[in-house]
């Protein structure tokens, strides 16, 4: 069974292609910066890797670059030839707890819900469009970043507003990156080597975008974005948690307007309003005062969730490091895991080697560092949904 797996951005498509009786990836094809002046296409095959740089003017561009590929190197001539094509959607709102087949009632909610997520719907819902147009008769499938977090139960998802606003508008906690979460909490249990309903994890997606998710017995309780992907941690150019007091004060005090505002929390903030830079790989080869504040205040508040999820599951079996910098970063996660709780204690040696397990023997909670495959995720489930059909 060959599903393609496609993740469709403002201005970028990722696109695998797996092979789903060994699970292994056939092909895979980044193309950025489209619409500018010159995209970047970089293609993975067979172990090799290759960049390519020209023009791609929309994403329907961007889908017959993919098709050439696919006969470039003989794995079909056709989007049409594939058994499925699924697709990344940011926001499901309560409507989608699990993967679907796409049809036009499922478009018309993902375009529901486009005030939600005004820069990732539009983007996800372009390269629906497309592959439709392209392989009209094969079965199409979205899987919901937020789908994971379906089961965060009231308590964690409502915020302390008048209850109309919910009711009426559906302001309420959502979460994101519910894929990744979900992903490596599988793993983990796997390493354990116990079910995932029986395990209670705290799983950190570390990357540009930063969230954390308290997992208790397989499920979602809690996570840190909130309503849209800005609450929460401490990213590389989003505030996370702040005092909306501040947010007013911004406005009637010091004049600025509500796109202001929101340019200055989800693009000018974080890590790059801290120090000038939202890349920690350079940001850690630095040697001043900015620059180290800046690591301290994002592994401050990584710490503080880390806390407050123990107390929320009581019982802890293992925290799991994922994304660019939970994979790679090991002075982040030591200053993160520095001085914790006495039942938590790290490997200096393990962690300086990126190893999968990072824990000292002592520890009696195991500490992972487990590399993401979101778009694995998503070929698993929609070849489940699609087994019978």
């Amino acid at each position: 069974m060959k599903i393609a797996v496609i993740n469709s951005g403002s201005s970028s498509l990722k696109f695998s292609l797996f092979e789903m009786a060994g699970e292994s990836v056939l092909l895979h094809v980044l193309i950025e910066r489209i619409g500018e002046f010159s995209s970047n296409v970089v293609v993975e095959f067979g172990g090799t890797k290759r960049v390519i740089t020209r023009v791609i003017a929309n994403h329907h561009e961007a889908i017959e670059k993919v098709i050439k590929m696919l006969q470039e190197y003989d794995l079909a001539k056709e989007l049409c030839e594939l058994d499925a094509i699924a697709h990344r959607v940011v926001q499901g709102e309560e409507e989608f707890s699990k993967a679907v087949v796409i049809d036009n009632g499922v478009i018309a909610k993902i375009k529901e819900f486009i005030p939600l997520a005004p820069l990732h719907n539009p983007a996800n819902l372009e390269g629906i469009t497309v592959c439709r147009k392209k392989a009209p008769f094969v079965k199409q499938v979205a899987v919901f970043d937020t789908a994971f977090h379906s089961t965060l139960p009231k308590e964690a998802y409502l915020y302390a507003i008048p209850h109309k606003f919910y009711e009426e508008h559906k302001i309420r906690r959502y979460g994101f990156h519910g894929t990744s979460h979900f992903y490596v909490a599988k793993e983990a249990s796997k390493m354990l080597g116990k079910r995932l309903e029986e395990c209670n994890f705290i799983t950190l997606h570390l990357g540009n975008g930063s969230s954390a998710c308290a997992i208790e017995q397989g499920r979602s309780v809690d996570t840190s974005m909130g309503f849209t992907p800005l609450e929460g941690l401490v990213m590389g150019s989003r505030s996370g948690d702040i005092d909306p007091a501040a947010l007013i004060y911004m406005q009637r005090t010091l004049g600025m307007n509500l796109d202001e505002v929101d340019r200055m929390l989800n693009k000018e903030s974080g890590l790059l309003g801290l120090c000038g830079e939202n890349d920690v790989r350079a940001i850690l080869e630095r040697d001043d005062d900015e620059a180290s504040e800046a690591i301290a205040i994002m592994t401050r508040r990584i710490k503080k969730y880390i806390g407050a999820y123990m107390a929320l599951l009581g019982r802890v079996d293992g925290i799991v490091f994922t994304g660019g910098i939970g994979e790679h970063a090991p002075r982040i996660r030591e200053a993160v895991l520095n001085n914790m709780a006495c039942e938590i204690r790290l490997d200096s040696e393990l962690n300086s080697k990126n190893a999968t397990v990072i824990s000292h023997a002592k520890s009696s909670v195991k500490l992972f560092v487990i590399a993401t495959n979101e778009e694995l995720e998503i070929a698993r489930q929609s070849r489940d949904l699609l087994g019978n059909r």
